[in-house]
């Protein structure tokens, strides 16, 4: 029985214009339907608009976020104020805006963490077995078992306030979930020939790992990603809210929500329209993970 050289054994790469036709031609179909769809282009415009706002605030904020008017105090929505203003007279719109750039960051962050840290111990457990697969899951099935924003709020407070820290708690929160999907997808690719071959040749774990397993089995967790954002965005947001954030007067999603219960008898925009901006990409943000997902 001959013996499968290494080169027989990995697939042909792809040229980089079969790569380039082929991601264009994905993209075109997304394109089209997100056109069909009109709850779908709504979401794609709801997440593109907060990117923006996030990525030139100053573009979009028609008044300094920190700059305060104490005779237009609690002024109502109008065309002048689209959000109204908060108690000191500052423009609760641009604060918003400002606030988006420092929310997205820490979630993507957050999301950044638990995805390579459930990737790194979903595929080590998946591809591994044995006593090292028992012991990973084990520690898995802990961070399950305790619900992620309770989690994150003890981290926190272990680690001290902040963005970075809460970026740290709620990525952790995260990696239990990342890493299940992920020991699951491992251990189906892990079972395919080429794998076999793979090993029939000598080659290393890590080398398997990254070259073939990974690349072939981060697909559904990516799509997980997209619904983790989403989560993560309410978590941080929650967190914020309680006082972990950033202290005042920076502007943050969660602490303007936090400031806006505190008037919510007589000004209700201060709570009303930052908590509808957060619902608004939190439920855009899901409607494109289930479009992926339906696709995958």
């Amino acid at each position: 029985m001959s013996t499968l050289t290494r080169e027989e054994a990995e697939p042909l790469p792809l040229t980089y214009a079969a790569r380039a036709i082929a991601v264009t031609g994905r993209l075109g179909t997304i394109l089209g339907g997100v056109l069909r769809q009109p709850g779908l282009l709504l979401a794609s415009l709801v997440i593109v608009t907060m990117l923006l706002w996030g990525l030139a605030p100053s573009a979009f904020a028609p008044y300094d976020p920190l700059r305060s008017v104490p005779s237009e105090a609690l002024l109502a929505p109008s065309p002048l104020h689209l959000f109204g203003t908060d108690e000191v007279g500052r423009d609760l719109f641009s604060r918003v805006i400002h606030g988006t750039g420092l929310s997205l960051i820490t979630t993507v962050v957050a999301v950044l963490i638990g995805l390579g840290g459930g990737c790194l111990l979903g595929a080590l457990a998946g591809y591994a077995g044995g006593r090292t697969d028992s012991v990973i899951m084990r520690l898995i099935d802990v961070l399950l078992s305790i619900p992620m924003l309770l989690m994150a709020m003890a981290l926190v407070t272990a680690i001290g306030f902040g963005p970075v820290q809460l970026s740290v708690a709620v990525g952790v929160a995260l990696i239990g979930s990342t890493a299940r999907v992920m020991r699951a997808e491992t251990l189906r690719v892990s079972r395919a020939v080429f794998i076999d071959a793979e090993r029939s040749v000598g080659a290393g774990t890590g080398y398997t790992l990254l070259r073939h397993v990974l690349p072939n089995a981060i697909g559904p967790v990516l799509v997980l990603s997209i619904i983790e954002f989403g989560q993560a965005i309410l978590a941080i947001a929650a967190l914020s809210f309680l006082g972990f954030g950033t202290p005042p007067p920076t502007p943050e999603w969660g602490s303007l929500v936090a400031t806006g219960q505190r008037y919510m008898a007589g000004a209700w925009w201060m709570i009303t329209l930052p908590g509808l901006v957060i619902t608004a990409f939190v439920i855009a943000v899901n409607r494109l993970a289930r479009q992926f997902e339906r696709r995958g």
